[in-house]
């Protein structure tokens, strides 16, 4: 999609948005309204959606130190911390130090998160399947394809 750069201003703005303007308001208020839905979901077990995705990614990726994470969801180390630590008091994960350097913290599942994963799963599938609802199969793989290519374009941006 091109974005149209024409406007006429005697309409005092109107058609000043341009369609990759709607467009991008549109995906943010999608976004908007997922964060929303999901935090309403998850909170039925008492978590936020950034210790799911901790959880999620630690389930994934066993071991991961707190850099790790904050680099893949791309948070601050020390609101990573303060999330590690609420999961640690809701004996959801443990830190254990590294075998070879004593100085690096690795993040593990406990078994009560192992127990609530499925659980959470479960939640996040019909959220996911209303959100997609009436979305054809091969909509779906354009999409991601496309928005896949939108994250790459900007990865070297700071």
């Amino acid at each position: 999609m091109a974005a149209t750069t024409d406007y006429d201003t005697d309409t005092k703005g109107a058609s000043f948005l341009t369609d990759t303007d709607r467009l991008f308001f549109l995906m943010e208020e999608v976004t908007r309204r997922l964060r929303r839905t999901f935090d309403s979901s998850v909170e039925q077990f008492g978590l936020t959606r950034t210790q799911w995705r901790i959880l999620a990614y630690l389930f994934r990726s066993p071991g991961m130190t707190q850099t790790e994470l904050a680099r893949e969801l791309e948070l601050e180390r020390a609101s990573i911390g303060r999330t590690i630590d609420r999961l640690e008091e809701l004996e959801l994960v443990e830190r254990r130090s590294a075998k070879n350097d004593r100085r690096v913290w690795r993040v593990h599942l406990r078994p009560a998160a192992i127990e609530l994963l499925p659980k959470m799963r479960v939640e996040a599938d019909a959220m996911y399947a209303r959100l997609l609802g009436g979305i054809r199969f091969g909509e779906l793989e354009r999409l991601r394809g496309s928005l896949a290519r939108m994250h790459d374009n900007l990865a070297s941006e700071p």
